[in-house]
């Protein structure tokens, strides 16, 4: 696979002067966040129907010259599942996305189900794409042959991967439908995750702890958040999620006592061990009183009469979703269907105004909704 590396600003504007008149573009995005701590966009890969560039942020840090290429509706932007790409283009680099086709978005709308970028190429071109790099660390540098090669075959065959979905969607009459997720996923920002719950309760497992383990599972995370910030390395690969629980449920008394834990290397217990048992041992200092507690949930009231209907909505739903050979919670969520259940609209035009539905969505299961309404 052929390709240019651009590690200047005069060969960035170069690369955009020469997609400026293209009439579509592939683009791709690479972050570091599953090795670092700190994600941060570290490769964009953008493709011609015949040329293909791997775009550097740590040698060129200013992209702004991409925001005019990136926003001009007359050249179309080629993505992959394109909510994540939007996202670290909104925030490492304020850059925007117009006339915008993502081709996990248009498979869905064909029925598929096996959405990955390799599923669709081989079914859709016959391509077996390379996966060895799927978890690479981006952030390194200097990124390897076969690494490049791999991130310039993400967009490479993009633009052909859109002509080839977008006929089926011609054909199916779904296009316009497809169009209107796109529309939707251009407006999509960067917004900073919701802490309304401490993060360490967010661990999977936490909320069958007793007061004393969530003392524990507080301390050991912010000991792990401290050293993945340090080293800048992902916090599963300081410690796993799985072993803070297990350290919390059944917290070792010494360090030799660590080294029976699974996944605890004995590498960690020989370079953090006393890190490690002094976090647990600040935890098992904490008067009885002064222990974290789980918040109680609000008291739910059942509504039988809007479970019915959410009910028959469902049916509703995955009855059409099978004439039309889509995914029912493609077709429309159970979050969605809760929302038309409780605003019970009784015409189209009122469906259309229940907060998150969309056209295409009344378009291809409104009528069968409202009469299971009725």
């Amino acid at each position: 696979m052929e390709y240019e590396y651009i590690d200047s600003p005069e060969r960035l504007r170069d690369t955009i002067q020469r997609l400026r008149n293209e009439p579509l573009i592939g683009a791709d995005t690479e972050a570091a966040g599953y090795h670092r701590y700190f994600d941060r966009l570290s490769l964009v890969q953008l493709s011609s129907r015949s040329e293909n560039f791997l775009i550097d942020p740590q040698a060129v840090p200013d992209l702004a010259p991409l925001a005019e290429l990136f926003a001009d509706p007359g050249v179309e932007k080629i993505f992959h599942d394109a909510d994540y790409d939007v996202r670290i283009l909104d925030r490492d680099a304020g850059l925007a996305i117009a006339n915008l086709f993502d081709t996990q978005v248009a498979a869905a709308f064909l029925g598929e189900r096996s959405l990955g970028l390799g599923n669709i190429a081989e079914k859709y071109l016959g391509l077996k794409l390379p996966k060895e790099h799927q978890r690479a660390d981006w952030g390194e540098r200097p990124l390897t042959e076969g690494m490049k090669q791999y991130a310039a075959t993400d967009t490479a065959h993009l633009p052909a991967l859109r002509d080839r979905l977008r006929d089926e969607l011609v054909k199916l009459g779904r296009l316009h439908w497809a169009e209107e997720e796109f529309r939707r996923r251009e407006g999509t920002r960067f917004s900073e995750p919701d802490e309304s719950r401490e993060a360490w309760m967010k661990v999977k497992g936490a909320r069958d702890l007793p007061p004393r383990g969530l003392a524990i599972l507080r301390e050991l995370y912010e000991w792990r958040e401290g050293v993945a910030r340090e080293q800048d390395r992902a916090t599963f690969r300081v410690l796993g999620n799985q072993q803070l629980i297990e350290l919390s449920v059944n917290p070792p008394t010494s360090i030799g006592g660590l080294k029976g834990v699974s996944g605890v290397s004995t590498g960690l217990v020989d370079r953090r061990g006393r890190d490690i048992m002094a976090a647990i041992n600040r935890a098992l200092a904490i008067p009885e009183d002064e222990l974290p507690r789980w918040p109680r949930s609000p008291r739910w009231e059942r509504d039988v009469e809007l479970e019915a209907r959410v009910e028959a909505l469902k049916d509703a739903r995955n009855r059409r979703a099978d004439q039309l050979g889509l995914d029912p919670g493609f077709v429309m969520s159970r979050a969605q269907l809760e929302e038309v259940g409780r605003a019970r609209p009784q015409t189209l035009d009122a469906l259309t105004a229940v907060s998150g539905v969309r056209r295409w969505q009344v378009e291809a299961a409104g009528e069968a909704l409202l009469k299971a309404l009725r």
